[in-house]
């Protein structure tokens, strides 16, 4: 499904609130919006709506925003939220208390309970929005009684792979396929809940990782397992359900982005882009990436046309590569 895009930018200043809480009442939860200062509002919207929920990258200025009884009562979302926090602080006022939410960290909320949430310093942030059957599905919970907290930036696993997703379903240059059901399994996750299928968690987990750290040539399945918080027996059963080995995995993850690497960077050499993608030989690399693609690496560096060297094949195995990361 297609990005829908919305931004302030050009519209009159004196509309642009009212413009904003139109569209976010209609694109993702009605909420009521009023500014910070003098300053006029500003911000875009990235909308993706999928078959089992929606997707959101939003960018603003300092502004807060409110969902009181009356904006809940006028237009229900009968959802639950999750805010995952880019760049700039927020809080969140809830029936309970206050919490801050700062960069890396996630917050997990039912959208029809009052709150309001606070930007001093703008904001950048993913969200999603879960239909409450849906959540309810994948988690037994009719509701969410307080507001959850998780860290992906470091300390949640489930978290950071979710964020990963979500931040490359919705990219401005154009988003990247995302698997709903590993979506739902992972805050299943992130809420305390098991996941209907752990396997599919800890393959999602273990890829995030795996890319995060494909530049270290020691990265095996003792470090991978160990850095998603599972025993390798599991970490090895999540990657044969999906029919392959971790180590064939991470080999071909080093490849794709070694070949992305030379069509990208015309001054980067082919040593370079080996040593910059966890190869310690060089020998090994040109072996391998020949082997692989059907085509040297130093091919890339002498087509005359980068077009014509993007378009050179790529072999069925590279294929299954695909589909074991759309697992």
């Amino acid at each position: 499904m297609a990005l829908v895009s919305f931004s302030t930018a050009g519209l009159p200043a004196a509309q642009r609130v009212a413009l904003w809480e139109d569209h976010n009442t209609s694109a993702l939860i009605g909420l009521r919006c009023r500014m910070l200062g003098e300053t006029s509002f500003d911000g875009t919207e990235l909308n993706l709506q999928l078959d089992r929920m929606h997707l959101a990258r939003v960018r603003g200025n300092a502004h807060v925003v409110e969902r009181p009884a009356e904006v809940i009562r006028r237009s229900p979302a009968d959802a639950i939220a999750v805010y995952l926090a880019v760049a700039g602080e927020a809080f969140f006022y809830h029936e309970d208390g206050v919490l801050t939410l700062r960069p890396g960290q996630a917050l997990v909320c039912d959208a029809d309970r009052p709150f309001m949430r606070g930007f001093s310093r703008g904001l950048e942030e993913l969200a999603i929005k879960v239909p409450r059957a849906t959540f309810r599905e994948i988690t037994g919970l009719d509701e969410l009684r307080a507001p959850l907290v998780r860290d992906f930036a470091r300390g949640d696993a489930s978290a950071r792979t979710l964020a990963r997703l979500v931040d490359r379903a919705v990219r401005p240059d154009g988003g990247e396929p995302i698997d709903e059901e590993t979506v739902l399994h992972l805050l299943a996750g992130m809420t305390g809940r098991s996941a209907a299928d752990p396997g599919r968690v800890h393959l999602a987990n273990a890829r995030a990782f795996i890319e995060d750290h494909l530049s270290d040539p020691g990265l095996n399945a003792a470090r991978v397992a160990a850095g998603i918080a599972i025993s390798e027996r599991h970490l090895s059963r999540a990657f044969a359900a999906a029919g392959a080995s971790l180590p064939r995995y991470v080999l071909v993850r080093r490849l794709e982005r070694a070949r992305a690497v030379l069509l990208a960077e015309e001054r980067v050499t082919v040593a370079e882009a080996a040593a910059r993608c966890g190869f310690g030989s060089t020998k090994y690399f040109a072996q391998t990436f020949r082997a692989h693609f059907g085509f040297r690496a130093s091919d890339l560096r002498r087509a005359s046309d980068p077009r014509r060297a993007s378009d050179l094949r790529r072999p069925s195995d590279l294929r299954r590569a695909g589909d074991l990361r759309r697992a």
